[in-house]
């Protein structure tokens, strides 16, 4: 069941993607991201009640809370934007499996942390760094602006990921995602208000997109992970979650009609199997489930 709970999380991030591609019908990408984390922000506020009511919601040191919060919200605002610009010049699938190789950067950002890595990391990177040529490197040997922003924008969610693996070790995971979704929502308004021009109207046109966005995305899909990691194997959620790609690249083509080539698909292939391998390693697969904290 946790299994299948997980593989459901995959699939409502994966069409994630498509929303962001139909909200920019009507909103410019600052603007849209803006609203999106607001309306995730708010999405929290029930479980952040429910958890309390619970007394199991451990702020734990406030300084610390804000600190990693601030920065968590930092980093967020600058992935989700440069993934929000780069959707306006790739595809929802490229922009699925190049942001994904977030999974394989993780890792190698560690080593500066001094974490280990194994094997299996070095293998994967490789698989992930063929694929990418295969899905975006086109004649001359050049790559489009939108996935090199979606490249760039990798970086970013994987040092997202370190810092909140830091960070969650000492505070409660679901305040720091309000704090850090309330950051980015407000940034990335100030930065429309400036560069872009929105009307109440646009705002209602991408409704529906906002929506999936900040409430299924976020809200929904945020508690479906909570709920089935607190029962399964690290490894396998991992690779399971992976699988978000793979459903952006379905969605694509399935409503927006964005078709790959063969060499496109065979570039995805190899960054899944890339993802799939760094997270595999026989020590973890034969090691006993670890439950989750609460929140």
């Amino acid at each position: 069941m946790a299994n299948l709970l997980l593989l459901l999380t995959a699939a409502l991030w994966g069409f994630g993607f498509i929303a962001q591609v139909l909200g920019m019908e009507h909103l410019e990408p600052f603007a849209f991201n803006g609203y999106r984390f607001l309306v995730g922000a708010l999405s929290l506020l029930p479980l952040i009640y429910f958890f309390h009511k619970k007394n199991k919601l451990d702020l734990g040191d406030k300084k610390s809370l804000i600190v990693g919060a601030s920065l968590m919200g930092l980093l967020l605002f600058v992935g989700a934007s440069l993934q929000q610009v780069g959707l306006l010049y790739t595809t929802a699938a490229n922009a699925g499996f190049i942001t994904g190789l977030y999974i394989v950067i993780v890792p190698i950002l560690g080593l500066a942390l001094k974490h280990k890595t194994g094997l299996n990391t070095w293998l994967g990177c490789g698989l992930a760094l063929i694929g990418l040529y295969f899905l975006s490197v086109k004649e001359g040997l050049s790559i489009g602006y939108g996935d090199t922003l979606q490249l760039v924008g990798a970086f970013f969610w994987a040092l997202h990921i370190l810092v909140i693996d830091h960070f969650t070790k000492k505070n409660s995971a679901l305040a720091l995602s309000l704090i850090q979704f309330s950051i980015c929502g407000v940034l990335s308004l100030i930065t429309s208000l400036f560069i872009e021009t929105t009307s109440v109207e646009n705002i209602v046109s991408a409704s529906g997109a906002l929506l999936y966005g900040g409430l299924v995305s976020v809200g929904i899909a945020y508690t479906l992970q909570i709920v089935a990691q607190k029962k399964a194997h690290p490894a396998h959620a991992s690779i399971i979650l992976s699988l978000e790609a793979v459903f952006a690249a379905l969605g694509g083509m399935w409503l927006l009609d964005q078709m790959l080539t063969e060499k496109e698909l065979f570039g995805c292939g190899l960054m899944l199997a890339g993802m799939i391998i760094s997270q595999v390693s026989i020590r973890s697969l034969l090691q006993p489930r670890v439950q989750k904290k609460h929140a």
